[in-house]
């Protein structure tokens, strides 16, 4: 049955017959074609490299080691958030409710910790508390088939009064107890659990039968639930791990600062997070995405976002370059597809 799935999972385009003739010598033009329509990384990881090495040479801050720190800090909750998408993206769902999962988080660690809980039981409560949000959207959104970006919508509004109420609008402290650094203390602490956080869920994504399930889940759903794969199951639990994953991370980012904000995170989190997938490579149509590419999404915004800064360009410039780079990326990722389609029939 997993052999099914995963011909189902893939494009839905049957291979060609061999040619008539032998194939043509691979040029080096064909080889980068071919690498670029098999590998949705390629593009994105050129982009940051030739942007890393620019701000290197024209800014003579950008590489000192606060202004790294700056950059890291700000990729490792984008890339996070921009990973959890991914999973419910190639599943054919959204969470636009991320971003406030996101700053609820430390609150209910927090309110835990005023219950006299120990720190480390408040951190598994809160990442509990996060991964029902996400149960409740998934189960809303398969059981009434009301979109997912209705649902999460709602929940976006419904946690923004939630985390403001509990909070009393107001920042708090972060709670003290014995918490080794690595958790978010420590400097770069952030950026290594984004890269780790990627490589599992590379592996899972493209080595496990939950990641050839997802991607058919969200490829051809009819021909996925044909082959006897609960898609609603998928669905529900990515929404649940896309939660979790939000909560951590801001958890993390809480504990690194010493301070809890009730308007951390957000919609412009979110959209920044879903922004760093698409330009990753990301398919909004679902079936199709890829983890490492996000994550080098949420790396050139924040070089990107870092090095206009320092240049002395506004914010308002980085939302302009911004625009541009989602709309290039979903010409890139059809182009890319259309490519693929070709190659295989030749």
């Amino acid at each position: 049955m997993t052999d099914t799935v995963e011909s189902e999972a893939n494009d839905g385009e049957a291979a060609a017959g061999p040619p008539a003739s032998g194939p043509a010598p691979a040029t080096a033009v064909s080889r980068a074609a071919d690498l670029f329509s098999r590998r949705r990384e390629t593009s994105i990881a050129f982009v940051a490299v030739v942007l890393f090495v620019y701000f290197s040479v024209s800014t003579d801050n950008f590489l000192t080691e606060n202004n790294v720190q700056v950059v890291t800090r700000f990729t490792s909750s984008v890339a996070v958030l921009a990973m959890a998408q991914v999973m419910l993206l190639v599943a054919g769902e959204i969470d636009l409710s991320l971003g406030h999962i996101y700053a609820m988080a430390p609150f209910l660690m927090y309110s835990a910790t005023e219950w006299g809980w120990p720190l480390p039981i408040a951190i598994v409560f809160a990442l509990a508390g996060a991964s029902v949000v996400g149960l409740v959207n998934g189960v809303i959104t398969v059981a009434t088939g009301i979109p997912s970006f209705i649902t999460t919508l709602g929940t976006l509004f419904f946690l923004q009064g939630f985390t403001v109420t509990i909070s009393d609008g107001r920042p708090k402290p972060a709670p003290k107890g014995t918490l080794p650094d690595w958790l978010g203390a420590a400097d770069y602490s952030g950026f290594v659990w984004a890269i780790g956080i990627a490589v599992v869920l590379h592996v899972v994504l493209t080595t496990t039968r939950w990641g050839v399930y997802t991607i058919a889940t969200g490829g051809n759903p009819i021909g996925a639930q044909e082959a006897g794969v609960q898609t609603k199951r998928i669905k529900i639990g990515n929404f649940m791990l896309a939660g979790a994953l939000a909560g951590f991370t801001g958890i993390s980012e809480g504990i690194r600062i010493q301070s809890l904000d009730p308007l951390a995170g957000g919609s412009n989190l979110m959209f920044l997070g879903v922004a760093a997938a698409v330009i990753g490579g990301t398919a909004l149509a679902g079936g199709a995405g890829t983890v490492i590419g996000a994550f080098l999404g949420a790396f050139v915004l924040g070089v990107l976002r870092d090095g206009l800064i320092i240049a002395g360009i506004s914010a308002n410039t980085f939302n302009m370059i911004l625009g541009i780079a989602i709309i290039a990326s979903m010409i890139l990722n059809v182009a890319a597809n259309r490519m693929r389609l070709r190659m295989r029939r030749t």
